[in-house]
């Protein structure tokens, strides 16, 4: 039970759920918005789902006035946890998700609703909003933290000893396959500078990295980029420039310099294909026979199925040159995945296979590089607990490289335990 100094005594004489409403209403019109909170969160642990339905959408909407998006947003995501075929709370959601920046979740959101199967006039409307919307946050970015037990933190393989054209290669442990506990983390900031209708400055900062108990193993890159967001119609491109640093063991590992163009199309009402391409120069501090030129390209198409459920495909390739052309290498792959919604838990899953081919066998080994890179996933986030707006997600990862040269031989199975925004 909540204390209202106003409302309690009422609310003790079992007013209908109907005269709770509309107090509510009264208090939030009066700018009481204390009081009209506490009586739509008593309502939403009403055992009618309608009620509590009601209750969530009238909180969210307030909250959504009032710019707490966030607490908007984990309001409308428990409605449709419970009604997924909501297609006005999804539409809302939307609004509150661009209005925090995030414009991608906001269009999967309206893919989602269009999925339901919508009137012609409604759709109509979801047309002109998902023309119109756009992130209009000028200032953003996200922190992520993982704890992540792994078998195999370097990658590497379990072989004691390679053949190679000399003699049998003995490996140090560091060079051997390794366990351990990692701490995952990431982050991103951003400015967007308008210049235009339909054109903005982007400057970006991210990083991210593994960090291990054995520091040797530690992972770290972070990057800075200058980008526009050009819009044309429904079309979105986005070219963008910049740099990125990587870090190995504490120690300098690479420097890239990158360009990019990335295409966002909206293929039909449900469905949205995203092309990316890019081109770098790549340094590398201790070994300077693997510089060269970095080209890679991807495709991919996402589709909602259900209000619940979609699937995505990717294709991808790229190709790296080297001084040496054993460190040359083809590459490309594809991979599916898939969400669900059941309930308050979001069930996600991947699979991919990849092919690498060197263009030459390096000076120590028989035999030229070439590989079959096989990954899958499965994962969820249980928004039954929250905390801040934040869930709990668990994800479960399995990977195997198999490798003509036995130093890129390996196998893994990893596990990440984070959290996740509860919308």
């Amino acid at each position: 039970m909540f204390a209202l100094p106003a409302q309690a005594e009422q609310i003790e004489r079992n007013l209908s759920a109907v005269d709770l409403f509309r107090i509510a209403g009264q208090a939030q019109a009066a700018g009481r918005t204390a009081d009209a909170e506490a009586l739509y969160s008593a309502l939403e642990h009403d055992p009618d789902a309608e009620i509590r339905a009601e209750a969530r959408f009238r909180h969210g909407m307030m909250l959504a006035a009032l710019k707490r998006n966030r607490e908007a947003a984990v309001l409308f995501r428990a409605l449709l946890d419970e009604k997924p075929a909501a297609t006005r709370v999804r539409l809302e959601l939307a609004r509150v998700l661009a209005a925090m920046g995030d414009e991608g979740a906001a269009r999967r959101e309206l893919r989602q609703a269009e999925a339901a199967g919508l009137p012609p006039d409604v759709a109509l409307v979801v047309d002109q909003f998902a023309n119109a919307l756009r992130s209009s946050r000028r200032v953003g970015g996200s922190v992520g933290l993982a704890l992540a037990p792994d078998s195999n933190i370097n990658r590497a393989t379990s072989a004691r000893t390679l053949d190679t054209v000399i003699a049998p290669l003995t490996l140090s442990e560091d060079a051997r396959e390794r366990s351990g506990l990692g701490l995952q983390g990431s982050a991103q900031a951003y400015l967007r500078l308008p210049l235009g209708s339909g054109l903005a400055v982007v400057p970006r900062l991210s990083g991210q990295g593994d960090l291990y108990r054995q520091s040797q193993f530690d992972d770290v890159s972070g990057s800075a980029l200058l980008g526009l967001e050009w819009r044309l119609g429904k079309e979105r491109i986005g070219p963008s420039v910049g740099q990125t640093w990587r870090w190995y063991g504490g120690a300098l590992y690479a420097r890239t310099q990158t360009v990019t163009l990335d295409w966002i199309h909206p293929a039909g009402e449900r469905a949205q294909l995203e092309v990316r391409a890019s081109a770098a120069r790549a340094r590398y501090v201790k070994n300077p026979l693997q510089d060269g030129q970095l080209y890679a390209w991807s495709a991919s198409y996402e589709r909602a199925l259900t209000p619940s459920l979609g699937v995505g495909f990717t294709l991808d390739g790229g190709r790296q040159t080297a001084r040496d052309p054993g460190y040359a290498t083809w590459s490309g792959g594809a991979s599916v995945l898939a969400w669900r919604d059941v309930g308050r838990t979001s069930l996600f899953g991947s699979a991919g296979l990849h092919r690498l081919e060197g263009d030459a066998r390096l000076f120590l080994f028989p035999e030229r590089r070439r590989e079959w890179l096989y990954q899958a996933s499965l994962g969820a986030t249980f928004r039954t607990i929250q905390w801040h707006g934040f869930a709990p997600v668990l994800r479960l990862t399995w990977e195997q490289n198999r490798s003509t040269v036995g130093l890129y031989d390996y196998r893994r199975i990893a596990t990440t335990f984070g959290i996740a925004r509860a919308f």
